[in-house]
């Protein structure tokens, strides 16, 4: 039995740039903290709550990943207790689209298996 070559192109490799922001964002609460801060800015204790389940060590990680990324901005208010609000950057509010897309896409295939 021989096997026909195929006459087809080989599929374009995924795009580097695309792959990238897939694993920043795609990593595991990322995308929820992102999510979680298109509503508004939020202090630290505020994501905890907005995100059910991720610990604080966690959200620590990926709020300065993010912020390396210069999708986050960390805001020091000064005081007694010293407060930080974590706020999407310009870059950040760019995905709101994708996001909101995201989100219109999950209600209406929630109930498909």
């Amino acid at each position: 039995m021989t096997v026909e070559a195929s006459t087809t192109e080989a599929p374009a490799g995924v795009c580097p740039l695309f792959h990238a922001a897939i694993e920043l964002i795609g990593k595991r609460w990322t995308g929820a903290i992102v999510c979680a801060l298109t509503e508004q800015p939020l202090r630290f204790g505020e994501l905890a709550k907005a995100v059910p389940g991720l610990s604080d060590r966690l959200l620590s990680q990926r709020l300065r990943e993010l912020e390396e990324a210069g999708v986050v901005a960390r805001e020091v208010e000064a005081g007694t207790p010293v407060r930080v609000t974590y706020s999407l950057t310009e870059k950040g509010a760019e995905l709101e689209p994708a996001i909101q897309e995201l989100r219109q896409w999950a209600r209406r295939w929630k109930d498909e298996g």
